[in-house]
């Protein structure tokens, strides 16, 4: 039943799902009557009810000293959520301090195997915080190890969230009219000096250093360091200046 799955993702147990569905299903009724429908043991539905009261997903009310419950309604949950979200919101500058994403003092390395879960660098590109760019790469290359329709709507992503591009591609390996430089396409192209051998793919952004092999190798790795990518990024700039720019 998909509500109970999606309820116990929510972060109810099995208990928890099947009082407050019965709880739902009846409007307003005893604990016993709670226990009955809902296949729980009488003890152990006082003490989910409670659980469940706690969550503000039920309430109660007292008629002639017995108990009734009343479920919130489904709305509730929403609501819970969003109550969530917003203290996760309050926290996070501290969970990212811990992460070691401010300051960039603990550096992470994370390898990756195969199309699908380098498919995942790839996506995280799109998160560069400040909008912009830089990358390596030959596209000859890049479709090898990728299909061409994934890479395009990638691109289009990038372009939708306004996300600039930077790109030294190897002459040698690259394909005419792909991808183009464009100012509508948010892209800058320069091409590597011909004694420059280019088969990997690199991206740079924020503290990361992505990487990604040809289909040969089949892999991709991530490397989170601020001195490290600052490294890359002096590299970077060394080259782009000594790269050529597109013919018209």
């Amino acid at each position: 039943m998909k509500v109970t799955t999606t309820l116990q993702k929510f972060g109810l147990t099995e208990n928890q799902t099947r009082v407050y569905l019965a709880a739902l299903e009846l409007g307003d009724a005893r604990a016993t009557d709670i226990a009955k429908l809902g296949g729980v043991n009488r003890q152990t539905t006082y003490e989910v009810l409670d659980a469940l009261t706690a969550m503000g997903l039920v309430n109660y009310y007292h008629s002639r000293r017995v108990r009734r419950y009343i479920a919130e309604p489904p709305t509730r949950l929403e609501q819970i959520l969003e109550t969530r979200k917003r203290e996760i919101a309050e926290v996070m500058p501290e969970l990212k301090s811990l992460f070691g994403e401010r300051g960039g003092h603990k550096p992470r390395v994370k390898y990756y195997r195969g199309i699908e879960e380098m498919k995942l660098l790839y996506e995280d590109t799109l998160t560069t915080s400040n909008k912009k760019l830089c990358a390596i790469f030959s596209v000859k290359d890049v479709i090898g190890a990728f299909d061409f329709e994934y890479l395009d709507d990638l691109w289009k992503r990038r372009i939708k969230q306004g996300i600039h591009l930077r790109v030294i591609r190897d002459r040698k390996r690259d394909m005419k009219d792909t991808w183009t430089e464009t100012t509508e396409a948010l892209r800058q192209i320069r091409y590597a000096p011909e004694t420059f051998d280019l088969p990997m793919t690199m991206y740079l952004y924020d503290n990361k250093v992505v990487l990604f092999s040809t289909k040969h190798e089949n892999f991709g790795m991530m490397i989170e360091s601020k001195e490290f990518c600052d490294t890359q990024k002096a590299l970077f700039e060394i080259l782009w200046v000594a790269s050529s720019t597109p013919k018209k």
